[in-house]
């Protein structure tokens, strides 16, 4: 099977391609989109690397879902409608089993957040898979990481730690029994990307960012460019029965530092508490006060008794872990 044949067969929609933004999508060397009038871009990419983001016995059809997944959690981070996307494949070969299963779990997906493939472009080489995605959104609406003020509340969606969990399973440092598995392991192959509870926060977040290289990583981020630091209780952050039940020191590892939680982390102000948990409510995604934006720079976790965390702890780095 040829390119231009894996393209027409596994990534064109006759009638579904087209409308809204995307005036023209596949089969011209640009796609044409038309943006809502008055309203602003927000575009963002993501690579994911056989080996180094995904494993290779993971499903086709969860890895086309966690491609775009990963990329919706950055439209989501910044409150933006998901409009289009852009994908770009390399693989070994033309391997039909793979293509179905993993064009299946990309468009069921985009399906659900109504957004179009609207082009892109395929290669033979190492498995490597790169989407572009394209939000809206009103202007001076976007959630970004530079608005946190001191005083404000820090929260976060979902549970965080499950997908770094599978991961030490995956890596033979830790044992579950199956069931418990499998419930951290959809974590990690398929995170659901928490879009709407990004653009219920509009105007009412401050500042956010979404949880991919862990927590403590992805905060610290946001603490700098916003010029603040912070103050967590580790008994606050949110957390399954599955990792709940394993040892303080794996449960810390895992909250602190694990990545591909694809949560929302959000501040807000302190009078607005009602709002962010109407929002929660509204969209059907818990959200959880987990500490306090402070003047002083850096981010200070405290234990159950109080104490401060020793902070040696690194999120993913993907030139250093």
């Amino acid at each position: 099977m040829g390119e231009f044949d894996l393209i027409a067969r596994y990534f064109t929609r006759p009638g579904r391609t087209e409308g809204g933004v995307v005036t023209h999508g596949i089969g011209d060397d640009c796609a044409v989109l038309t943006p809502t009038p008055g309203w602003q871009w927000l575009v963002s990419a993501d690579m994911l690397v056989e080996g180094r983001h995904f494993l290779s016995t993971v499903a086709p059809r969860r890895l086309g879902h966690k491609a775009l997944a990963v990329n919706l959690s950055d439209l989501a981070a910044c409150g933006a409608t998901p409009r289009a996307f852009f994908l770009s494949l390399a693989m070994p070969s033309a391997n039909e089993d793979f293509l179905a299963g993993f064009s299946a779990g990309l468009f069921e997906l985009a399906d659900a957040h109504g957004i179009v493939l609207a082009g892109g472009d395929t290669t033979a080489g190492p498995l490597n898979i790169n989407i572009t995605v394209m939000g809206e959104a009103p202007p001076g609406t976007a959630l970004l990481r530079s608005g946190a003020r001191a005083g404000e509340d820090v929260w976060v969606s979902g549970t965080l730690g499950d997908a770094r969990l599978a991961l030490e399973v995956f890596r033979g440092s830790l044992s579950l029994p199956g069931e418990a598995f499998e419930a951290v392991r959809l974590a990690m192959e398929l995170p659901q990307p928490r879009v709407a509870l990004g653009q219920a926060l509009r105007g009412i977040a401050t500042a956010a960012i979404d949880v991919s290289d862990g927590l403590a990583g992805d905060l610290g981020h946001l603490l700098k460019r916003s010029n603040v630091g912070a103050e967590l209780h580790l008994a606050d952050l949110p957390r399954s029965s599955v990792l709940g039940a394993m040892p303080e020191a794996v449960q810390q590892l895992c909250l602190l530092t694990g990545g591909d939680d694809y949560e929302l982390v959000f501040t807000a102000p302190a009078d607005a508490r009602a709002r962010v948990l109407d929002a929660g409510r509204s969209t059907g995604t818990p959200v959880y006060r987990i500490g306090r934006i402070e003047e002083a720079a850096g981010l200070r976790v405290r234990d159950g008794h109080g104490r401060l965390l020793d902070q040696t702890l690194q999120s993913f780095d993907h030139f250093q872990s």
